[in-house]
């Protein structure tokens, strides 16, 4: 008996693996079919350099997490299956993601400037702009969870910039983004700052406030010079390299 339960714990984590790099494997083929299999292969491994951030930032809270699952032009996300005891959890499990997800994509621009490759550089490109994306201060992407230490109320100024990219760009991620916060701002319409469990959950130093905040403005500066500077260089390659 001992050893069938210790079998199917083993089929369940390696089902779990299959899961991950099943959707994984879907996200590349897809992609690839519309820009190439490197350039696909380059924008999936930057998609799980940002999710394994959120999901070793989890396991160092002691958050029981689920492997990164990849949807074709939506992304990828990890499932948190406990809920961060405070907002202070939830942030610093937030920000991993676009702090190891910008690591990589600047590993990857340092790679596309010493080889002056256009395909490197279009990679890294993706890998910024994806990052920056998630910053913004819209819950339920990573920049709103971020924010809300400071308070769910930052989540209005993500509106206009959410309602401005809709309507310059629209696509049906934006518009899933939009319904998916559009629950989180009627919580944020109707937080009150002085109920016991808010309190609870949201009260946090003043330091800690400030500290996530710093970070959370530098890494979103960063990531906007970098993004502005990399689209420029592309300009000149006439295709990947």
């Amino acid at each position: 008996m001992k050893a069938l339960l210790v079998l199917l714990l083993s089929g369940l984590k390696w089902g779990k693996l299959a899961a991950s790099g099943g959707s994984m494997l879907l996200s590349l083929a897809v992609y690839a079919t519309i820009w190439g299999w490197r350039y696909a292969a380059g924008f999936i491994a930057l998609l799980f350099a940002h999710e394994m951030g959120h999901y070793i930032a989890a396991r160092q809270r002691g958050l029981d997490v689920g492997a990164p699952a990849f949807i074709p032009f939506m992304g990828a996300f990890i499932a948190l299956k406990d809920h961060p005891a405070d907002v202070e959890t939830e942030a610093y499990v937030a920000i991993a993601g676009p702090v190891f997800g910008t690591v990589a994509a600047l590993a990857v621009y340092l790679w596309a400037r010493s080889e002056d490759s256009g395909l490197l550089l279009a990679i890294a490109y993706s890998g910024l702009f994806l990052n920056l994306f998630n910053l913004l201060p819209v819950s339920p992407l990573d920049g709103g969870r971020v924010t809300a230490v400071l308070s769910p109320r930052i989540w209005f100024a993500g509106v206009p910039i959410l309602l401005a990219l809709m309507l310059y760009r629209p696509s049906p991620m934006l518009l899933i983004v939009a319904i998916l916060a559009a629950p989180q701002l009627l919580q944020a319409w109707r937080y009150d700052p002085h109920a016991p469990d808010n309190i609870a959950y949201y009260g946090v130093p003043l330091q800690t406030k400030l500290e996530y905040g710093g970070a959370y403005l530098g890494l979103a500066a960063l990531l906007a010079i970098m993004t502005y500077d990399v689209h420029e260089m592309l300009s000149r390659f006439a295709g990947p390299a």
